[in-house]
């Protein structure tokens, strides 16, 4: 070997030895910050997350998709309280608020499809339209009389497809609505608390990698069953705000939810939410009670959104929870719980 060729090989080894070091030191470094974070005072550690149960049911959709049904509280209830969960998560997310109303009043909780534990429908059915269209179902077979329907980023968004394709349904059965997280479009142009210029390269990459990922699903799916300590991370600083305060059970809790939903799904959701427009639908909320919830630091649907609806609703009350992020009902679940006790009353009135 050639003094030149010596050299070469040596700068190379060193690069690479350089770089495994850099890996090396940053996943220590991740541990340990995850380490740090579940020492922490657990306020949430004895929390029965997932242990509420209903009676369940199933909606079978008039395209054929089976859907997961729980109905909680007492039958003679003269009000239903109908929850719609957001992307990735499912009906588990509602556990504060259910914990919070099943003894006063008559709950209905569902996993939209292909999440939670309903049927995966076929891709081409992954669209906010089709949502609006099971919540509809939902109703006509699980709710008899009146109702407030209370929804979560996309569950939001389902409420508002309800609205644009079942107006009549708002006013009489529909008493009132809580919009949480949510938004009424333009999804594509959010930052993700990134600077503008790497905003925009992100959301130009996004969809060739989330179509790329679902092509690829099974396969990414056996690397997220696990989950991992960057999977803890990210689940805390979007969902939660990276809040030195939240619980690390509540995180694992949350990351669950979104690790159980198929890539695949993720994929076949994405274009859905990102191309959703309902602003228009909006008015036909307006003749119903109408709370909108937002956290002011939530990336994912910002507080812009929430204030876009408001706008387009002058009576809805807006409440923007400081120090908050997306996963609000879960995060700040005292001033949700008030909100919606606060609007059943004003539709009870």
């Amino acid at each position: 070997m050639t003094t030149t060729t010596r050299r070469k090989v040596g700068i190379a080894g060193a690069i690479v030895g350089a770089a495994s070091a850099g890996v090396a030191a940053a996943t220590l470094a991740k541990r340990y910050a995850v380490g740090r974070i579940r020492l922490r005072p657990d306020a949430e550690l004895g929390e029965p997350f997932g242990e509420l149960k209903g009676r369940e049911r199933t909606l079978t959709t008039s395209d054929g998709v089976s859907l997961h049904v729980e109905v909680d509280g007492p039958e003679d209830a003269p009000l239903t309280v109908v929850f719609c969960h957001g992307y990735c998560l499912n009906l588990e997310s509602w556990h504060y608020q259910r914990r919070d109303l099943r003894e006063s009043h008559r709950i209905v909780a569902w996993d939209q499809r292909s999440h939670g534990r309903s049927e995966r429908a076929a891709a081409e059915d992954a669209t906010i339209d089709r949502l609006g269209d099971d919540l509809a179902e939902l109703l006509e077979r699980f709710v008899p009389g009146p109702c407030v329907l209370v929804g979560h980023s996309m569950g939001g968004m389902t409420i508002m497809a309800l609205a644009d394709r079942r107006p009549e349904l708002f006013g009489d059965r529909i008493k009132g609505v809580a919009l949480i997280g949510t938004s009424a479009g333009k999804l594509a142009e959010i930052t993700l608390g990134l600077p503008a210029l790497v905003s925009k390269v992100v959301h130009k990459v996004a969809p060739g990698a989330v179509s790329m990922l679902g092509r690829r699903g099974a396969l990414v799916d056996r690397t997220r069953h696990a989950g991992s300590d960057i999977a803890f991370l990210i689940t805390r600083y979007v969902g939660f705000g990276d809040s030195k305060n939240v619980s690390p059970t509540l995180v694992d809790f949350a990351e669950s939810m979104i690790r159980a939903t198929p890539t695949e799904v993720i994929a076949d959701f994405y274009p859905a939410l990102m191309n959703h427009d309902k602003l228009s639908a909006l008015h036909v909320l307006d003749p119903v009670p109408t709370a909108i919830l937002v956290g002011d630091k939530d990336w994912l649907t910002p507080p812009d959104h929430s204030r876009a609806i408001a706008a387009a609703l002058p009576k809805a009350q807006l409440t923007e929870v400081p120090d908050t992020s997306h996963l609000i009902q879960l995060e700040r679940p005292g001033v949700v719980n008030d909100a919606l006790r606060d609007l059943i009353k004003r539709v009870e009135l």
